[in-house]
C-alpha cells in the first residue's frame, strides 16, 4: 500500500510501527509546505525527488536539494519548509538501526538507495518485502556520503535574531556594521561572535545562506536570473561567479548533475 500523506497526519504515528525502517511519500500541493517544529522517536531522513526542503533543527538550516537527503537523528527537534510542488520522502529508522551520525547532516542519495526508498514507500510496514528492502536500505545509508551544505546557527540570541532576519529577506545587504548596531555590539565584538558561534566569517557565513535560498528556489523551477535578482545581487554574472566558486560549478550544471549522478555533485 502506497503511503501517499499530506500534513498534518491524524491517523499516522510513524513512532508506533517497529519495523527497523518505513518510508512515506508526502504530496505536496502547489503552495509551499511547511511543518512545523516536532520530534520523533525515530530517526529521519528527509528525501526529495524533486522541489526541495529546507530543514531547521537547533544548531542551523539544512538544505535538501533533488536526489540527497537529510539525516535527522532520533529525538531532535527540527521543522520542514518545503517548495511547491516538492516530491518528497520521509524514511524513519529505529534507533541503533544503521549505524548513522548522531548529527544532522546532508547525504548524498545514490540510485540504488533511491529506487529502495520509493520502493519501501510502496509496501506495508508488516510485509516481509518491506523488511527486506529495509534492511537492504539500513545497510546502504551509513556508506552514503556526507557533504556540506548547511548554515551554522546557535542558540546565541544575537545571532538567531540576525540569522531569522536574513533567512526571511535574504537580499538584505546590510553590513556587519549596521548588524552589530542593531544587536547593540561592537563591530569586532560581532565579528569575532559569529566566528566563535559558525566558525565562519559574516560574509562567508551570509554567503552559505544565499547558496541555501539559491539550490532551494532553483530546484522549485525558478530561473537563475530571478534568484539573483531575490538575494539582492548587482548582476546575474555576479550571482552565477559566486555560486561557481563555492560549489565549483554554475548553478544549471550543479543541478543537472545532481539529477544525474544521484546527489554526487556537491563540492565539500
Amino acid at each position: 500500500m502506497r503511503q501517499a500523506l499530506r500534513w498534518p497526519w491524524p491517523d499516522f504515528d510513524v513512532d508506533n510501527v517497529l519495523a527497523p525502517a518505513i518510508a512515506v511519500r508526502v504530496d505536496v500541493t502547489g503552495n509551499r509546505t511547511e511543518v512545523p517544529e516536532h520530534w520523533h522517536r525515530k530517526g529521519q531522513l528527509v528525501f526529495a525527488l524533486g522541489g526541495g526542503v529546507t530543514c531547521r533543527v537547533p544548531s542551523g538550516f539544512w538544505m535538501v536539494p533533488p536526489h540527497c537527503g537529510v539525516w535527522i537523528p532520533s529525538r531532535m527537534e527540527h521543522s520542514n519548509i518545503a517548495t511547491a510542488n516538492a516530491w518528497i520522502f520521509f524514511v524513519y529508522i529505529e534507533p541503533g538501526a544503521a549505524e548513522l551520525p548522531d548529527r544532522c547532516c546532508t547525504l548524498s542519495i545514490s540510485p540504488l538507495l533511491r529506487e529502495l526508498i520509493i520502493e519501501l514507500s510502496d509496501c506495508a510496514p508488516d510485509d516481509a518485502r518491506c523488511d527486506f528492502l529495509g534492511r537492504i536500505l539500513l545497510a546502504e545509508l551509513p556508506l552514503m556520503p556526507v557533504q556540506q551544505l548547511h548554515l551554522p546557527i546557535s542558540s546565541e540570541p544575537r545571532l538567531r535574531r540576525i540569522a531569522e532576519a536574513l533567512a526571511e529577506s535574504p537580499a538584505d545587504r546590510s553590513t556587519l556594521a549596521e548588524w552589530a548596531s542593531r544587536v547593540a555590539l561592537s563591530e569586532s565584538s560581532l565579528a569575532r561572535l559569529v566566528v566563535k558561534e559558525t566558525g565562519l566569517s559574516f560574509g562567508r557565513w551570509r554567503q552559505q545562506l544565499h547558496l541555501i535560498v539559491a539550490i532551494r528556489e532553483l530546484a522549485a523551477g525558478a530561473s537563475v536570473q530571478q534568484v539573483s535578482a531575490d538575494l539582492g545581487y548587482e548582476s546575474v554574472t555576479a550571482f552565477i561567479t559566486m555560486f561557481r566558486k563555492a560549489l565549483g560549478k554554475p548553478p544549471a550544471k550543479y543541478l543537472s548533475d545532481i539529477a544525474q549522478n544521484g546527489g554526487s555533485a556537491f563540492v565539500a
